[in-house]
């Protein structure tokens, strides 16, 4: 008997970081986050010191996690 092909899975190594889909935060959670009210958050992106929300909508702002992540990252390797 022959023996049926085996189909090779192919694995990455276990160190490699699988990319996690974007999130978008609303604005109750970007406050949490980088502990800063609503009116200090809006007055640092209109001075272009903090990422820009994203309009869902009329009344709907949120933000990419990953760039709020960026910022923390950035405000904290000062």
């Amino acid at each position: 008997m022959t023996a049926a092909p085996q189909n090779k899975v192919s694995t990455a190594p276990c160190d490699e970081a699988v990319p996690s889909p974007a999130r978008l935060l609303r604005l109750p959670e970007v406050m949490a986050r980088v502990g800063m009210k609503r009116s200090a958050i809006y007055q640092r992106i209109s001075e272009g010191r903090f990422p820009k929300s994203r309009s869902l909508g009329p009344k709907c702002a949120v933000w990419v996690e990953a760039e709020i992540d960026d910022w923390i990252r950035e405000i904290a390797s000062m």
